[in-house]
């Protein structure tokens, strides 16, 4: 998630100045040609590439909306999953007690319980993140070498822990025990079985009179709503936005621009004996500006790709767990994630 207010010149060049540098040298061709060859061919209407630009520009637009549909329900997902886990600290903190339980236990253990409870919900909540980075084959990082290239100087730049996988595995060490580590990591989807066993120590504190029947049912209701949100993360990350949006519009908008110079040089002829000329920088600002549209939206699609715009699912993490820690009672707790090179990871 970009922090910072605006987007500064160097940052938007480095975003797309490497269009910019191909769009110029088509739109100077065409001039070139024109303005030494005077070829009939290089000459065609304005109202055709008008009515194509129109097109193209409803296209984008619907593209660009759905692609921010997708980015805003992730982010209302995870705004969930943080309201709801800061709910199952504060109900293993209040339920867990000896208040049904005829054969009293003693506070170190019935603090352990709890704490083994909201550790294991923060090894959750590192272990979906993980698992939602995973790359899917329509990611930026699956594509063309130059992309994928690109891709990860990109993570590498912004984020934590995308690339080498080191920081999920120590999160998990610290909040799992070795056995259950060593068991789980092991499981296809390691994130849905940690919220199982949560279940099934749930199921033996009920066995033990530690929680009572309605208390069972308020902490499992919470249970199965970490599954759906779970579940709703697992939709978007796994189906893309349909790929006759998502891939036909950088087509529609790579004929536009080709089409462009072609209209724009004979429009800006007319004007003036140098107008021919002076159609190049207005043909790159309008091709920019159409390719742009285009970047936006291709790379706000895929909220869980690791990349700029992506939710910040390590921010929100560490948001989770210091609160989680501090109603355990803990004071040494790790520092707040901060952005890098403006980015919130």
């Amino acid at each position: 998630m970009y922090v910072n207010k605006n987007f500064n010149f160097k940052s938007i060049m480095r975003f797309s100045g490497g269009h910019l540098i191909w769009i110029t040298a088509w739109c100077a061709l065409v001039t070139f040609v024109y303005e030494f060859t005077h070829w009939d061919g290089f000459k065609i209407p304005w109202l055709p590439v008008s009515i194509i630009g129109t097109a193209v520009a409803f296209y984008i637009g619907f593209k660009n909306n759905q692609a921010y549909d997708r980015l805003w329900e992730a982010r209302k997902i995870w705004g969930g999953i943080v309201n709801d886990s800061r709910a199952w600290g504060a109900m293993v903190k209040g339920f867990v007690s000896n208040q049904f339980n005829e054969n009293k236990i003693d506070n170190d253990r019935l603090q352990a319980i709890k704490q083994r409870l909201i550790y294991r919900h923060i090894a959750w909540l590192y272990t979906l993140r993980n698992q939602l980075l995973i790359p899917t084959p329509w990611e930026h990082i699956n594509q063309s070498k130059m992309i994928a290239a690109t891709t990860k100087k990109r993570m590498k730049n912004f984020g934590i822990g995308l690339l080498e996988d080191d920081l999920t595995e120590t999160q998990l060490k610290q909040f799992l025990p070795s056995e259950d580590y060593e068991r789980l990591i092991n499981y296809q989807n390691t994130a849905t079985q940690i919220v199982d066993e949560q279940a099934q120590d749930l199921q033996e504190l009920r066995e033990q009179n530690l929680i009572d029947d309605f208390r069972h049912m308020e902490l499992q209701s919470l249970l199965t709503i970490f599954y759906t949100h779970q579940g709703k993360c697992e939709r978007i990350k796994k189906f893309p936005l349909p790929r006759q949006y998502g891939s036909m519009s950088f087509i529609f908008v790579g004929i536009f621009i080709i089409l462009l110079p072609l209209g724009m040089v004979n429009v800006f002829h007319d004007l003036s004996p140098m107008g021919a000329w002076i159609s190049i920088p207005f043909s790159v600002l309008v091709g920019w500006i159409y390719l742009m549209m285009e970047l936006i939206g291709d790379y706000s699609e895929n909220p869980f790709e690791g990349l700029g715009n992506d939710i910040p699912m390590l921010s929100l993490c560490r948001v989770i767990e210091i609160d989680l820690r501090e109603m355990l009672g803990e004071t040494e707790l790790p520092p707040k994630i901060e952005a890098i090179n403006g980015v919130l990871m």
